[in-house]
């Protein structure tokens, strides 16, 4: 499939602009810097405190002001040299030489990119993401409040971001956006988040959001239907009929939602046709199988939701209304007092409720020691007999490396939600259909732009009989969280923190052999979630490592988005391949910090092959 060009490679640096001056440090180094003039005294004092920064009157100086003289040829210090004799200068100019081609090589111009058009289409801003500012009616932001948003993110300041005007000023967690100055924010290390590159976001008015909500509606009817009844369920026979009239699903613009839609694929995600997404049990392995954290036993049971409508919210225009305000959330989740594993829609919104942002992936990387999966074939301590690796392409490496993806992915996710899309979260464009539906006032721009296919979908009558509007149930009381939705965070920390993983571990392997070998099987939770059953699919033997860690990532994300009705299909799609391109940037970023020589080779989400080397 065909993906939008992502930013320049390494190899392609951006020349110094006009906001930028060349310094020397060494009268010998060119580099890029901001554009600050020190003085020549100020030149001086840099390179001589980088160079004599464990020897001399200016490192004694500078080691004392932060407290490390004692530790660092103090008085109290008898040796004059360390064990095994080193390069002090050279250490230092090779690590500021690296740093200094690392920053340059990551010095990208990526043009404004641009948004969807939805903004200047809906002068009311009722195509875009307004929660928890004031609004004027259903769906319609207060053109004031809408932009103090604007004016706070396009100046960046502080001040501003204060200064914006919500509709319940001093309300709860309902009533404060959350994070919006992440977008700003910037990194050490990979891609800058500006200079990643993912297409617009659908309009509200398109055939794709259409069907993403109609995808939506079906999920929530659908949430306490285990999984393993999905070929059996006469409500699923009808949400497939409905999502196969769709017209995008049906036209070759379609790239994401499996077609033909079938009880099997429903509500899964896809990156090529066939891929390991719509194989096997529809909960990923690594959300089921056991393992220790350390001594800790995890055995992938979790607190639930109990089932039932009493546990989806948000169904009255007057709360909807009220939180999209900012107000306080209306009603209590009730929970299971049994733990379960994940077997419906509901039991994958608990988990991503409260969820740590790379715990599903630590824990995957814990299942994948348990069964023995082999490191990268690239990786130089393979077949050594004087070594093991640990905090270097080890499982030390592993495991730090997997969280640290989390916080870059999530930057770069909050640049295009806060800045390039501010996408509409999909309860918002519930109340649109609901707005359109009963004729409310004053009337929200997008909603006369619905594409009929939402309009005349089957589920919406049932909807409404079922919950008394044509607002889109959630399955929190506070709904999504007060940012826009494209793309998501979850998603991305989940292909950033999947890429990391295929750097460490050979995923090429099939993995029923690996869990034979250690006395176990693939797995699927029986309908109740209180016990594992062995899983009898005839593809069993045909899922592989990677499969299972992509549909892990559709898991987690559809999770949260899908079934709690919280993200559009497609901000997860793209939110995946966001994390993966950070990670890739990472990683190549990182190599040649490595002493052990590499060239590892990673299958990415698409199917095609990416190599990390320092050779």
């Amino acid at each position: 499939m065909a993906f939008p060009p992502v930013s320049a490679g390494k190899g392609q640096v951006r020349k110094p602009t006009e906001r930028r001056s060349p310094v020397k440090i060494d009268n010998e180094r060119p580099i890029v810097a901001p554009a600050i003039d020190p003085s020549s005294e100020d030149k001086k004092s840099i390179d001589k405190n980088r160079r004599q920064f464990l020897g001399g009157v200016a490192a004694a100086a500078t080691l004392g002001a932060i407290g490390l003289e004692p530790l660092v040829g103090g008085k109290e210090s008898e040796a004059k040299a360390s064990v095994i004799t080193y390069a002090v200068d050279g250490r230092a100019d090779a690590s500021h030489h690296y740093r200094i081609n690392t920053a340059n090589a990551e010095d990208i111009d990526v043009p404004e990119q641009a948004d969807n058009g939805d903004a200047k289409r809906f002068t009311d801003f009722s195509g875009n993401y307004s929660k928890a500012l004031l609004h004027d009616g259903l769906a319609v932001p207060n053109l004031a409040s809408y932009h103090s948003l604007k004016r706070a993110l396009t100046s960046g300041e502080f001040s501003d971001f204060e200064n914006i005007i919500v509709g319940t000023p001093g309300g709860g967690t309902n009533s404060k956006e959350l994070g919006p100055q992440m977008a700003l924010a910037f990194d050490l290390e990979g891609l800058d988040s500006h200079a990643t590159v993912i297409p617009a976001a659908p309009s509200v008015a398109s055939a794709q959001t259409a069907a993403e909500e109609v995808e939506h509606y079906w999920a929530a009817l659908l949430r306490d239907v285990p999984f393993n009844e999905y070929l059996g369920s006469s409500s699923v026979a009808q949400a497939v009929a409905d999502m196969n009239n769709l017209s995008f699903v049906n036209s070759s613009k379609n790239n994401q939602i499996p077609f033909p839609v079938t009880p099997q694929n429903l509500f899964r995600g896809q990156f090529f046709k066939g891929d390991g997404n719509v194989l096997g049990p529809y909960i990923s392995q690594f959300l089921v199988q056991p393992r220790f954290l350390g001594v800790q036993p995890l055995s992938q049971q979790y607190q639930t939701f109990l089932p039932g409508t009493f546990n989806d919210f948000m169904t009255s225009p007057g709360v909807f209304q009220s939180i999209q305000n900012g107000g306080a959330s209306v009603g209590s989740l009730r929970f299971d007092s049994a733990f379960r594993f994940v077997r419906d829609g509901r039991d994958l919104a608990a988990y991503t409720h409260v969820d740590a942002p790379y715990q599903a992936y630590l824990t995957a990387f814990l299942v994948m020691g348990s069964i023995n999966v082999p490191l990268n074939p690239g990786n130089p301590y393979i077949g050594s007999e004087t070594q093991k690796p640990f905090a270097t392409l080890g499982s030390a490496d592993a495991a730090g490396t997997i969280a640290e993806m989390a916080t870059r992915a999530l930057k770069a996710a909050w640049f295009h939600k806060w800045i390039k899309d501010l996408r509409l979260r999909p309860e918002e464009y519930g109340g649109l259909v609901q707005a359109r539906l009963t004729g409310t006032t004053p009337v929200p721009q997008a909603a006369g732009a619905l594409h009929p296919d939402v309009l005349n979908s089957a589920v919406l009558p049932m909807i409404n009989s079922t919950y008394g509007s044509f607002l889109l149930p959630q399955a929190f009381p506070e709904g999504s969280p007060t940012m826009p939705c494209y793309p998501t965070g979850h998603g991305a920390v989940a292909g950033a923190c999947i890429t990391a993983i295929k750097f460490f571990f050979d995923c090429n392997h099939k993995i029923q052999p690996l869990l034979n070998a250690v006395s176990r099987n693939v797995v699927t939770p029986s309908d109740d979630g209180l016990s594992l059953s062995t899983y009898t699919g005839s593809d069993a033997a045909e899922l592989d490592i990677n499969g299972e860690l992509n549909k892990l990532a559709f898991n987690i994300s559809f999770g949260h988005g899908i079934h709690a009705g919280i993200h559009f299909r497609s901000s997860t799609f793209w939110s995946i391949l966001l994390g993966e391109q950070i990670a890739l940037s990472v990683l190549d970023d990182r190599a040649k910090s490595y002493n052990e020589p590499f060239t590892i080779s990673i299958t990415k989400f698409d199917g095609t092959i990416v190599t990390i080397t320092n050779q």
